[in-house]
C-alpha cells in the first residue's frame, strides 16, 4: 500500500485510513499538520511484523506453493501444469463437478496452471492478505479466504464470461477446466474495501482501485475467467460485511454462521449450475 499525499510505501501497522485514500502517519491529518517522523530502520519495521504477525496468509502461500510443487512432480511443467494428475483430478470442471466430483470446487482454488501464474497470485496475497488478516484477525482471515474460493468457484461456473482470440464469451462450457486462487484473493480485496469503507465512508479510494486494476487485467489477459473473480469478489465483501457488522452482537457466532452460509449457497449455485438447474 502506499500513501495517497506523497505516494510512499506504507507498512499494515502505520497505515491510517483517511477520506481520501490510505496515508503515511506523517500526512494522516487531514490537515497535513502532522509533524514528519523519522523513517523506520529495517530492523524496526522488522520487529513490527513480529509483533502483528500474519500467520494464515504466510500458511496459505506456503501451501499454494507446496502444491505446485507437486504439480510439477506429478507431470506438470514450470510452464504448464495441465498434465499433472493433480490438476486432472483436482481443477475445476463442471461437468465432472455434476457427477459428483464436488471436491473441485475447493481444490481448484490451490491449484495454478503455471509458475507465472502462481507466483502473481502470491504476491497480491501476501501484499493485501497481510493488512486484512491483521484488521480482522486470523481465524476470521481464514474464514474469508476459503468462502471466497468457494464464491469464485461458483461465479467461474454461474458466470463462464472469458474471452480467447480477441472474442469474449459467455457461453457455458461443462469441459473447460479452471484453477487458481484468483476467486479467493479477489475476495480478500473485496474484505480491504469494506473495511476501507467502513472507515472513511468512501468506496473511491485504494482498494477499489486496486479492484478495478486487477479486473481489467482479466479482461486483457486470454483464458481468465472473469466469472471467477466476480464470484470471488462478491463472496468476499458478504462474508466480510457479515463479520465486521456481528462482530459485537451476540450470539457470537452469528457473523461466522453467515459467513459459512455464504459458503454453503454458493457450493449450491454451483451444483445447481452443473446440473442444469440454473
Amino acid at each position: 500500500m502506499s500513501c495517497s499525499e506523497c505516494g510512499r510505501g506504507i507498512c499494515p501497522d502505520c497505515m491510517v485510513f483517511a477520506p481520501v485514500g490510505i496515508r503515511c502517519p506523517d500526512h494522516a491529518s487531514v490537515g497535513g499538520g502532522a509533524k514528519p517522523r523519522p523513517a523506520r530502520t529495517a530492523r524496526q519495521m522488522q520487529m513490527t511484523f513480529a509483533r502483528h504477525p500474519a500467520p494464515v496468509t504466510v500458511v496459505l502461500i506456503v501451501a499454494n506453493l507446496v502444491v505446485f510443487v507437486a504439480m510439477l512432480a506429478t507431470g506438470g511443467s514450470v510452464g504448464n501444469t495441465f498434465q499433472s494428475s493433480l490438476f486432472q483430478n483436482g481443477a475445476l470442471v463442471g461437468a465432472l463437478v455434476g457427477q459428483g466430483d464436488w471436491w473441485r470446487l475447493f481444490t481448484a482454488t490451490f491449484l495454478h496452471a503455471s509458475i507465472i501464474h502462481v507466483a502473481l497470485n502470491m504476491f497480491v496475497l501476501w501484499v493485501i492478505g497481510t493488512v486484512v488478516e491483521q484488521a480482522l484477525g486470523s481465524w476470521r482471515f481464514i474464514l474469508i479466504y476459503l468462502v471466497s474460493g468457494l464464491a469464485g468457484s461458483a461465479g467461474a461456473l454461474l458466470i463462464p464470461l472469458s474471452h480467447s482470440g480477441g472474442q469474449f464469451t459467455m457461453q457455458y462450457n461443462p469441459f473447460v477446466a479452471t484453477v487458481g486462487a484468483s476467486g479467493a484473493i479477489f475476495g480478500i480485496m473485496g474484505s480491504l474495501l469494506v473495511l476501507e469503507y467502513l472507515q472513511t465512508g468512501s468506496l473511491a479510494g485504494q482498494a477499489m482501485a486496486m479492484i478495478v486494476v486487477n479486473l481489467v487485467i482479466g479482461f486483457a489477459v486470454p483464458n481468465v475467467s472473469i466469472g471467477g473473480h466476480l464470484g470471488g469478489l462478491i463472496g468476499g465483501i458478504l462474508a466480510t460485511y457479515a463479520l465486521v457488522r456481528t462482530r459485537y452482537r451476540r450470539p457470537n457466532f452469528l457473523g461466522p454462521a453467515l459467513v459459512l452460509l455464504v459458503g454453503v449457497l454458493s457450493v449450491a449455485l454451483a451444483l445447481a449450475r452443473t446440473r442444469g438447474r440454473v
